[in-house]
């Protein structure tokens, strides 16, 4: 793959890495850029999809973790299993160690198939899986930490004390806006938000009609 934060050169996409933390509005983000006609991967919805019922990467959790991890209707309880992996680093890692490689495969199958002349890939732990290899740019949703708290607090229904341990797994702000190659500043509104998604639609637009 392309060095990271260089535009690529011969055939496929341009691969813009959308990354953030927790509460900063990567969801949003990706809608807007899927209202522009681009083509938009997502890491958590790869996720969703390789733990339904019947997927090997479910079998493979609930042999890890045990069958309490299978809610009533056969389906992975997310909920308890995210309160063990962020209190448990260790089962962290052994979770992340069962999907991400299902997950990057899926990527990149993925974009070979995708006919734009660039795409997104929304992956929350970009950097903190070291998988920039996978994209061209780094584009940073950021947004104070107070910010992050109180959004994910009002849509996630979380207490402080949930979120905290969810953000220390986290690269921290500086390092993530560090690795950036483009920044959106989210702390206005969603107005706001789309008109800055057009400026860098145009500029991505422009960026892969040179490779």
């Amino acid at each position: 793959m392309p060095t990271p934060g260089k535009v690529a050169s011969g055939p496929g996409p341009l691969v813009i890495g959308l990354t953030g933390g927790i509460g900063s509005g990567k969801s949003a983000c990706a809608a807007l850029f899927r209202e522009q006609g681009v083509a938009v991967i997502d890491a958590d919805e790869l996720a969703h999809a390789l733990v339904a019922p019947g997927e090997p990467a479910l079998a493979a959790i609930i042999t890890e973790f045990g069958p309490e991890y299978l809610a009533a209707d056969g389906r992975l309880d997310r909920g308890k299993l995210r309160l063990r992996v962020f209190a448990d680093p260790a089962s962290r890692h052994r979770l992340e160690a069962i999907l991400h490689p299902l997950i990057r495969n899926n990527i990149n199958e993925l974009v070979d198939s995708v006919q734009t002349p660039y795409c997104i890939i929304s992956i929350p732990l970009l950097l903190e899986t070291g998988q920039t290899d996978l994209v061209d740019r780094v584009l940073v949703i950021d947004v104070p930490e107070a910010l992050q708290i109180s959004r994910a607090a009002a849509r996630d229904r979380l207490s402080v004390d949930r979120i905290r341990p969810i953000l220390e797994t986290q690269v921290k702000r500086a390092t993530r806006l560090a690795a950036a190659d483009d920044v959106i500043s989210n702390t206005g509104s969603l107005d706001e938000l789309a008109a800055t998604v057009q400026t860098l639609h145009e500029k991505y637009l422009s960026l892969s009609a040179r490779n």
